[in-house]
């Protein structure tokens, strides 16, 4: 007989997590031990389930690189004793703390499987049981003794994609999240159909887990729109102590070409700024060069954010300054995909 996966619930908060006090309407944080009575179908899993949870739950809204650190400590302390693991999370943020969690998580091995829910778990048309239950099933998925799946994964609605490749397109919808640049490692129906040749497989299973913890917050978003004006432009670029901003430009990476805003943009790169550019589309990728409103970008040695999302660019440029990456090879490392979040070439 084949031996059971243990499988680590780790609720950190949000709305999958919660169940409703008929009496008073009012929604609570379920106790794990509660969990078997919300979801009797656990018990035809075969796997073993326990459960951790956050001392206090919170709203993902408020999810910070602290709790980031967290939930990688307790994958660290647990990662000998379990075969994976699901994150509880909240799903507003979720895909910052999935793409967060896939840097932070060197030479992963094992399955670590974000998923919430957009209705409580007690309701009577929730999301969450699916969500849940699924999201255990692929954590458990072996083959010949070793996981399937071997990152860090985001399921929701009967796709599981490559966390650093998600954005939450929908905050009513079951349907909450999408990968346009990369397609699904999972899709569940009937059957669990696995998309072999899109999984992860740069990791070598010798080689230890590695919790890199430290985040250096010293980042910033600046999303480009017609109207934006010098003062604003000079102001970010000036803000005490930042190190990295996340440009996003139009279409395949395209800005204004006023003197004005490309100096101010060489000027802060000449002091040091990482400027990282990724397009603020939904899909599609950075192609400086490609057009006139981008070849000065080029010129002068942009950072290509190529088809990453900004959820990933903005946790992987807190991963590289965290790790105190030398400025003269931040450019080179960020370019490089480190976790499958952006093309190679």
């Amino acid at each position: 007989m084949a031996k059971k996966s243990n499988i680590l619930l780790i609720y950190t908060g949000g709305t999958i997590g919660m169940v409703k006090d008929y009496k008073t309407g009012a929604l609570r944080a379920f106790n794990f031990n509660e969990l078997i009575n919300n979801l009797p179908e656990l018990n035809q899993l075969e796997c073993e389930i326990r459960g951790v949870s956050f001392k206090k739950p919170i709203d993902s809204s408020s999810m910070n690189p602290k709790h980031w650190a967290t939930i990688a400590t307790i994958v660290e302390n647990n990662y000998a004793d379990f075969d994976g693991f699901v994150v509880l999370h909240g799903s507003d943020t979720m895909s910052y703390s999935a793409s967060a969690l896939s840097f932070m998580l060197e030479n992963l091995d094992k399955p670590v499987i974000f998923t919430g829910s957009q209705l409580p778990i007690g309701d009577l048309r929730t999301d969450a049981k699916e969500n849940l239950i699924t999201s255990i099933q692929i954590a458990a998925l072996t083959e010949n003794g070793i996981p399937i799946i071997r990152e860090v994964g985001l399921y929701f609605e009967y796709k599981l994609y490559r966390a650093n490749r998600t954005t939450k397109i929908n905050a009513e919808h079951f349907e909450a999240f999408t990968s346009l640049n990369y397609p699904p490692l999972i899709e569940s129906g009937v059957h669990l159909n696995v998309f072999y040749p899109n999984l992860y497989t740069g990791t070598d299973s010798k080689t230890p887990l590695m919790a890199n913890k430290k985040m250096d917050t010293n980042v910033a978003i600046l999303k480009l729109f017609p109207g934006l004006c010098r003062n604003v432009l000079e102001s970010v670029l000036k803000i005490s102590g930042l190190k990295a901003l996340v440009l996003e430009t139009y279409g395949a990476g395209n800005a204004p070409t006023e003197d004005w805003f490309l100096t101010a943009l060489e000027n802060a790169l000449a002091n040091g700024l990482h400027i990282i550019n990724v397009t603020q589309c939904s899909g599609g990728s950075v192609a400086m060069g490609q057009y006139e409103s981008s070849r000065r970008l080029k010129a002068m040695s942009m950072i290509n954010g190529k088809d990453i999302t900004t959820e990933a660019a903005i946790t992987k440029a807190m991963y590289l300054l965290g790790n105190r990456v030398p400025s003269k090879d931040f450019k080179r490392l960020f370019e490089t995909s480190l976790r499958g979040e952006m093309r190679q070439n």
